[in-house]
């Protein structure tokens, strides 16, 4: 696609199936029209930062029982099991539907005027659920309702863009994904062309405050993994909408193909290592371990050299058996280099080969964070500085508001970027 304008979306019509099953846990007899959900203009914090990120961390570690509707995913390669909403004006994706949230001592309950998270009859925090985004009551014109091609995180639109990876289902699949699981219930398509990717972008963008798109995809048995595909959906979705876009892949056979990725418009790439701790790549990504935390280092430098400082990330998930002084070593040395180190706390998936392991102690998480907060702090490498992609959006992590502590800003007013228009 190589216009400015994306093609008008069609209307859900009779028998086109364009709304999704109402979320597990809805209220039942909820009914009107779908409400947008645009992003938060943040007020006044009630919690300081810290307070903040303890709580968050609390609520991703033990989950949330909720009483209220609230948008939630299941499955996928991104915040799976996430239940969306926004506490003290942060945002955050946390557990709802995990075996281990049904014995949440955390509730989110309704008030005569919000919503509020709540435990053992104590207030804690104001909140507010996501609603369902009003353009996923859209479809294309030959009958795919959009929350099948792209879903938004919040304020975030994002897209896994090939649904099924070469590791999938043998020995090499990754022990912590559920790529697959979406798939196999029929609650997206297997491959999204850049045209259906930029159609809904502008969709989300115009009715429901989408304000980047983080595109990702499974790997390909090709030499660029995928990077060359997702990218040229990335550049039809900023060239349509003008919204900041990251790109997430592989590091790829030859490494000029991330040159090639950036000179397609993208904005921001993530080239996820998952574990600094070598033995634990071994066992739960054996393809990455294949490539080697070397290899990483390697294709972050030339990402960094192509996008820059601040504009490459990579997730770290804990609670994997990984060695947190080789993690927290790991992630100092990718700030060193300018790449931004996205610690979550493993999100058990329903389907992956981790769906019994329990997810890290918010404690450990806290312990973790507060060692590698003050090193980005310090090297000026904050989220707040992120355009697109995870690093920006921080909903899965509370290491952003610790990097406030350490003179960062992650928790002042959340940053809604302006559109970038096609022409970069």
């Amino acid at each position: 696609m190589t216009g400015s304008t994306a093609p008008a979306a069609r209307g859900s019509r009779p028998g086109s199936q364009a709304t999704p099953p109402a979320p597990a846990g809805a209220l039942s007899g909820a009914a009107g029209p779908a409400q947008p959900s645009p992003p938060r203009a943040a007020g006044p914090a009630q919690l300081p930062p810290e307070r903040l990120a303890h709580l968050i961390a609390e609520l991703q570690g033990h989950g949330l029982r909720v009483e209220v509707e609230m948008e939630r995913r299941r499955g996928g390669a991104g915040p799976a099991d996430a239940g969306m909403l926004w506490i003290d004006g942060h945002p955050a994706t946390v557990p709802t539907s995990a075996r281990y949230a049904r014995s949440s001592p955390y509730v989110l309950r309704a008030e005569d005027d919000g919503w509020a998270i709540y435990r053992d009859g104590e207030r804690l925090a104001p909140a507010e659920p996501m609603r369902r985004p009003r353009f996923y009551d859209l479809a294309t014109d030959d009958g795919i309702p959009y929350w099948k091609i792209a879903l938004l995180h919040l304020d975030s639109l994002a897209s896994t863009v090939i649904q099924t990876c070469a590791y999938w289902g043998n020995s090499d699949q990754c022990a912590f994904c559920g790529i697959g699981v979406t798939l196999a219930n029929g609650r997206t398509i297997a491959k999204k062309t850049p045209r259906m990717l930029a159609e809904v972008a502008v969709a989300a963008r115009d009715l429901d405050g989408a304000v980047d798109v983080t595109l990702t995809t499974g790997s390909t048995a090709t030499p660029d993994k995928g990077a060359l595909y997702v990218a040229a959906c990335g550049q039809a979705v900023r060239e349509a909408s003008g919204l900041p876009v990251e790109v997430q892949f592989e590091p790829p056979g030859d490494l000029a193909v991330i040159d090639r990725v950036r000179e397609m418009g993208i904005d921001s790439v993530g080239i996820h290592v998952e574990s600094f701790d070598p033995r634990v790549l071994a066992r739960v990504a054996p393809a990455k371990a294949r490539t080697g935390i070397e290899g990483y280092f390697r294709a972050w430098e030339r990402a960094v050299a192509a996008f820059g400082r601040g504009r490459v990330s990579t997730y770290v998930i804990l609670g994997m058996g990984e060695d947190p002084d080789v993690t927290v070593e790991g992630c100092r040395r990718a700030i060193d280099m300018g790449v931004y180190p996205f610690i979550v706390p493993l999100r058990p998936t329903a389907g992956s080969l981790m769906a019994q392991v329990d997810p890290p102690s918010p404690g450990y998480m806290e312990s973790v964070y507060r060692k590698v907060a003050p090193y980005l702090a310090a090297h000026g490498l904050g989220g707040q500085g992120a355009s697109a992609g995870c690093a920006r959006c921080q909903a899965c992590s509370a290491i952003r508001l610790l990097e406030s502590a350490e003179g960062g800003d992650g928790g002042g007013p959340r940053t809604f970027l302006p559109l970038a228009g096609p022409g970069r």
